[in-house]
């Protein structure tokens, strides 16, 4: 088979790395010490990748690309292990969708209110074509603040041909939804559908504009879309990440109905370091050793120097205009 180069994004930067085709997946490879091998965009691949695990791995081998692992997953609704390589739990943040209306109703008192507070103020939601006016919009909302979360926002700084290329990515089957006030984009949501899912890629709304609940209809939205549509599941990527199970946007999830799904996920040894690797429990790198006490810890001292950090370089930009 042919190994070849296919662009990846990690943490906000795009890196080339090592590729190859089996069956209709591109399998890409990331990692230094230990590289691990994996379907690229896994979470929206239509069909099943990996339907026939073993054949899978054997194409894998023989294909040539170098990796120590192999990493695949069940599709999240799919909780019963299948396979017998070494698996661990995963999790996503799902809706189990039957109406639009359903979802409304089991919803919070304060989220309903939230929903609706948008378009009370004057927010419009809909649905918005692909070009160059909404890439001009979104580059905007992403280089509002450097700070989000706590944490160093990757696409700061990012200009309109990057933001152009980055999320102008599964067209055919992608629907944008933008949230308009006074006639200009304060917050976006992009939904890319895979078999029976309508899988939310990103929601981001200004913070100037968070009093309005932009984000709120934004879900709304994308869930009346999907119920529209007939689909079964509403996905937002992970509903934990790593051992932060307190972090807002976990809150945000489970305020706006998302559950928590556990579903398996299999780490497969391709060489010798793979095999020592997954007995040590270090193919998650050694932070995922840290208890999660410390691990709360250390993230909450990260906020905090990013907000020191961000009211300085506000105070900066102020004296120098």
């Amino acid at each position: 088979m042919k190994i070849d180069y296919e662009e990846n994004r990690i943490g906000g930067k795009t890196f080339r790395v090592p590729a190859t085709r089996i069956n209709e997946a591109t399998v890409i490879v990331t990692g230094k010490w230990v590289k691990t091998a994996a379907v690229k965009d896994e979470d929206v691949f239509e069909g099943n990748p990996v339907a026939d695990p073993g054949a899978f791995v054997a194409q894998l081998t023989a294909s040539g690309l170098k990796a120590d692992i192999f990493a695949f997953a069940q599709k999240p609704v799919e909780t019963e292990p299948k396979c017998d390589y070494h698996m661990e739990w995963d999790n996503a943040a799902v809706i189990s969708l039957k109406s639009y209306a359903d979802w409304l109703a089991a919803l919070s008192q304060d989220t309903r209110r939230n929903v609706r507070r948008a378009a009370k103020v004057g927010v419009d939601i809909k649905v918005v074509p692909f070009d160059d006016e909404l890439v001009r919009g979104i580059t905007e909302i992403y280089n509002e603040t450097p700070i989000r979360q706590g944490r160093r926002f990757y696409h700061y700084g990012k200009g309109f041909d990057a933001v152009k290329e980055e999320t102008g990515t599964y067209l055919e089957r992608s629907t944008f939804i933008g949230a308009y006030y006074d006639n200009a984009l304060i917050g976006f949501c992009k939904l890319i559908y895979s078999d029976e899912y309508g899988n939310i890629i990103h929601i981001l709304s200004k913070n100037e504009h968070t009093d309005k609940r932009p984000s709120n209809a934004l879900v709304a939205k994308a869930v009346e879309i999907c119920a529209e549509r007939g689909l079964s599941y509403v996905t937002y990527c992970k509903y934990v990440y790593g051992k932060n199970d307190g972090s807002p946007l976990t809150e945000f999830k489970r305020r706006n109905g998302f559950e928590k799904l556990l579903y398996p996920r299999y780490y497969v040894p391709l060489t010798m370091k793979g095999r020592i690797v997954l007995a040590l429990n270090l193919h998650h790198g050694l932070s995922n050793l840290l208890p999660k006490r410390l691990v709360a810890v250390l993230l909450d001292l990260r906020a905090k120097f990013f907000q020191v950090a961000s009211r300085k370089a506000a105070v900066a930009a102020e004296s120098s205009s």
